[in-house]
């Protein structure tokens, strides 16, 4: 693992991973302070999400047919640029509409980002090393998420923009990406009917279908409950700081981490069905505790428990949909899951605002029980019997 650790390419990868999560991860402490600075309603406040992930639905399976066609590194460097500026400038943004308008050219940037770190990796990677590849690239992930709410809640305190300047990084990344990453590219040789029937026949299977199932339920919990509604629950419960809001919602990372870190030895005790459907169970009693705690420390806990669902849940799920994929099309593959998770959290925030305008800000966590159970029945039912040794 150490080796796997210190190959060049991963790490590159590993980059453009923190990028992927940046966008979100950074700002959640400042919700508060956009609320009070723009004067809206807590129900408005995730647009902020929404208009940032809503260009993905349309882009991540353009830039992943693109992938296959014309090369990996041809979509991700330009991706990263828009990123790149199109975060500085939010900024100087000084209404919430403007604000608004840069985060979706963001989003047109971060479209593809996600999607095409995690396609590398299943090319570069097969067999258990991918397995291993999957959950170190989600440690890091996590290290990010942990880091990035503190950055932000650090510099949220000094103004709410400051954590959008933290995008800048995007821009020497983009070079080292087009310069230094050597990464095999798929072939295009078969016409362009062949490679989309190939590929929509190949997204048709019970285990591909119930994969992004799962990839959309798990972003509609992470999106809901936890990143839009949590920050709430802390600041309007327990007048949590912006600074504390960080600190609480970064401890399940470290979770995450050590879980995900570990994917290549437990897959040799546990198969990876088995690990999605234990981490369903973490993420329903991680909701079912969270409208049960009596102070922000408290919530360290349960969320915590939702990290660790995390850790077994995405490492797992990702290298068995790239396992799956032909690497001729398995960025269009990872790129229509990428859209189903820019579906969950785009629809997440509205759907969990309507719970919470239409019963109360505890019903938000319960109903994200709800769909931790789905995942539980996908999971044990139509996943069952894969083995991820058979993948290559």
């Amino acid at each position: 693992m150490e080796a796997l650790y210190k190959n060049k390419n991963l790490q590159i990868v590993f980059a453009v991973t923190l990028m992927a999560i940046m966008g979100v991860s950074s700002i959640i402490p400042a919700l508060p302070e956009m609320i009070r600075e723009f004067g809206i309603s807590a129900s408005t406040i995730g647009l902020i999400f929404t208009i940032f992930t809503l260009p993905g639905i349309l882009f991540a399976p353009l830039a992943g047919i693109f992938a296959d066609r014309l090369g990996r590194k041809k979509i991700l460097v330009p991706s990263l640029i828009i990123f790149g500026l199109a975060g500085t400038a939010c900024f100087f943004t000084k209404d919430f509409h403007s604000l608004l308008l840069v985060r979706f050219i963001q989003g047109i940037g971060a479209a593809s980002i996600g999607v095409i770190n995690l396609t590398i990796i299943g090319d570069l990677f097969s067999g258990k090393d991918r397995i291993k590849a999957m959950g170190l690239n989600a440690g890091v992930l996590s290290m990010g998420t942990a880091i990035f709410p503190a950055i932000g809640g650090i510099l949220a305190q000094i103004s709410w923009e400051a954590p959008f300047l933290l995008s800048l990084v995007a821009l020497p990344l983009a070079w080292v990406v087009a310069f230094k990453l050597d990464n095999p590219e798929p072939s295009s040789s078969d016409n362009f009917k062949r490679y989309m029937k190939a590929a929509f026949a190949g997204m048709r299977s019970k285990e591909v279908l119930s994969l992004f199932a799962i990839s959309l339920l798990t972003f509609i919990i992470l999106y809901g409950p936890i990143v839009t509604y949590l920050p709430l629950l802390l600041n309007s419960r327990f007048h949590a700081s912006p600074l504390m809001i960080g600190l609480v919602i970064s401890s399940a990372s470290f979770i995450t981490a050590l879980a995900a870190s570990q994917m290549g030895r437990l897959s040799y005790f546990m198969s990876q069905p088995l690990m999605i459907s234990l981490s369903a169970f973490a993420y329903g009693a991680a909701m079912i505790m969270l409208p049960a705690a009596d102070s922000a420390l408290w919530c360290i806990l349960p969320v915590c428990m939702f990290g660790l669902g995390q850790g077994l849940n995405m490492p797992n799920s990702m290298s068995m949909l790239t396992a799956i994929a032909p690497m001729e099309q398995r960025a269009v593959f990872m790129s229509v899951n990428g859209m189903l998770l820019r579906a969950g959290q785009t629809i997440a925030p509205i759907l969990m605002g309507l719970v919470y305008s239409g019963f109360s800000l505890q019903a938000v966590f319960y109903a994200g029980a709800v769909v931790a159970a789905a995942i539980l029945v996908i999971s044990t039912v139509f996943l069952r019997g894969f083995e991820a040794e058979t993948a290559q």
